[in-house]
């Protein structure tokens, strides 16, 4: 097979235009061509008045040799790669060793505790929150009602906080190995629809979420894993070598009962605070990592839909417009979309009592009103929060705290329109974009829970913005803080094995050691910490 890339057709092209458009970019004959699969399809706007489909296929042709050598120059005329997902190892016959340990059943938890699973290894999977039916009551609790369940919420429980989310699931990370496929394979296994296997910005939306992880978890109790919901792990069992360095021999939850191991995949995410602070006190290597902050911006899908797509806006091939943009501020900082969410909504996010924090979440149909995405300044521990490993959670903390006031101390979120954030003057009521966010939105001034080289930043960088995208400066936009949960404030460092510098046995994965961003990166560094356990173990 050939994999062939960019070949480009019009929109509403006919399904014979494909056989056609490929056999005379490869010059093949009709004797030559014998059928071919879609592996990715994208689309190129950039003229509204002939926006192009995009796509990547696999060709079946009479004579691989002969294409490949005739195209040997051209980087979009390659072989098809494998993209089967070999497994690295399997256990043992006869094993009876400590079984793994997963901490955390997001994104990443559930990949090593699938992979675990299906080479033998029968983890046991832990998650200071509930399932992800019982969670989802709790998350609906703080919006309905403004009734925080620390443990069971946006961030903590069954899906981990991609749940609660867009669904994307696509990512910049390098995968010479097709991990990435071996996701999505296992999505579509568990319900996801088929078109995330080409789409070239796949995604899935909560509602679906919910149901792929249940029978993930079904799944992986089939192969003999094991999951226990509202353990929240409160220390750790080390036991220090003659060279000085510690080994992880266990675990100790929070009702003082002790699970045994040599093997422990901590998956926590990025929101898990009180972990990172015991992880700290018991000397596990950590550092300080860059990430953002800033808030959650609202425009009415149709205004992006006609600045992105035209008189195209509306296209079933097309779906709900997306955006990216960046700006490099006279400050020197740096802002930029971050999570953009088309049809979607923004929600609250907080793990933590008396504090408001925001995100964005879509449906698979991304049909509700409003486009929203996190409006984020890059901030760097040096400069913004010097003081150790820990210094990104306070200030985090600082800025959602401060929210909470304003927003009236009642988990509604502050907002202002763009009218007046740019105006400089405080928002005493909305204008026609209604915010998404509930419990609700409190108009005020922004400049009182956001630093001031934000607040610096954003002014010079929404009319920039809204030159790029029509309407994006938009008066009656509206802003809605604060979004501080960007990434993880922390790396907890490892090596080369994947397991902690100083302490044996320990291997820190996904967004919360700040090694992923979002589902799917978080899911395939899942997939790779699960094969360093397996090879470690077998």
């Amino acid at each position: 097979m050939i994999r062939l890339s960019g070949l480009k057709l019009p929109l509403d092209h006919p399904a014979e235009a494909m056989p056609v458009a490929i056999c005379d970019r490869l010059g093949l004959g009709p004797q030559d061509y014998r059928g071919h699969n879609i592996v990715r399809r994208g689309n190129d706007a950039r003229r509204k008045s002939a926006i192009q489909l995009v796509y990547t296929v696999d060709v079946d042709v009479a004579d691989d040799a002969a294409v490949l050598a005739h195209f040997a120059a051209d980087h979009d005329v390659r072989p098809t790669p494998d993209t089967t997902y070999k497994f690295v190892a399997h256990v043992p016959d006869g094993w009876r060793g400590k079984r793994p340990v997963v901490i955390g059943a997001g994104p990443c938890g559930l990949f090593a505790g699938l992979i675990l699973a299906q080479m033998g290894f029968k983890p046991i999977i832990l998650d200071r929150g509930k399932v992800v039916r019982e969670r989802t009551k709790d998350t609906w609790g703080l919006w309905r009602r403004g009734e925080l369940n620390p443990d069971s919420n946006v961030q903590f429980g069954e899906g981990g906080a991609g749940t609660f989310s867009d669904g994307k699931l696509y990512c910049r990370v390098k995968d010479p190995r097709f991990l990435g496929r071996k996701v999505l394979e296992e999505f579509v296994a568990a319900g996801a629809p088929d078109d995330i296997l080409w789409e070239a910005h796949p995604h899935i939306g909560t509602f679906r979420l919910v149901s792929m992880v249940e029978s993930m978890r079904r799944q992986i109790e089939s192969l003999g894993g094991e999951y226990r919901w509202q353990h929240r792990v409160d220390d750790l069992v080390l036991e220090r070598q003659g060279d000085g360095t510690q080994q992880l021999r266990g675990i100790v939850l929070q009702d003082g009962s002790v699970i045994e191991s040599d093997h422990i995949v901590l998956a926590v995410g990025h929101s898990a605070r009180p972990t990172f602070e015991m992880l700290h006190r018991q000397g596990v290597h950590m550092e300080a990592k860059p990430f953002s902050i800033g808030v959650r911006i609202e425009h009415p899908q149709s205004w992006v839909d006609r600045a992105r797509y035209g008189n195209c806006a509306g296209h079933p091939d097309l779906g709900a417009a997306a955006y990216s943009l960046a700006h490099h501020c006279g400050n020197g900082r740096t802002v930029y979309s971050f999570c953009m969410c088309p049809g979607g909504r923004v929600v609250a996010a907080t793990s933590e009592e008396g504090r408001v924090v925001t995100n964005g979440m879509s449906q698979y149909s991304r049909a509700e009103f409003n486009a929203n995405s996190g409006l984020v300044v890059g901030i760097d521990p040096a400069r913004d929060y010097p003081g150790g490993p820990l210094a990104g959670i306070d200030f985090q903390r600082h800025w959602e705290s401060l929210a909470y006031v304003a927003g009236g101390s009642s988990y509604h979120a502050p907002g202002q329109t763009v009218g007046d954030f740019l105006a400089g003057r405080p928002s005493t009521a909305l204008g026609s974009v209604t915010p998404s966010y509930k419990p609700g939105v409190t108009p005020t001034d922004l400049s009182q829970c956001l630093p001031g080289f934000v607040i610096e930043a954003f002014r010079e960088a929404l009319p920039v913005f809204g030159r790029q995208l029509a309407h994006y400066d938009h008066p009656d936009a509206v802003m809605t803080g604060v979004e501080t949960r960007t990434s993880s404030p922390l790396r907890i460092t490892r090596g080369k094995d994947f397991q902690s510098l100083n302490v044996a046995g320990l291997y820190p994965a996904g967004e919360g050691a700040g090694y992923a961003g979002g589902i799917l990166s978080a899911a395939i560094d899942g997939i790779k910490v699960a094969e360093a356990v397996a090879l470690a173990m077998a």
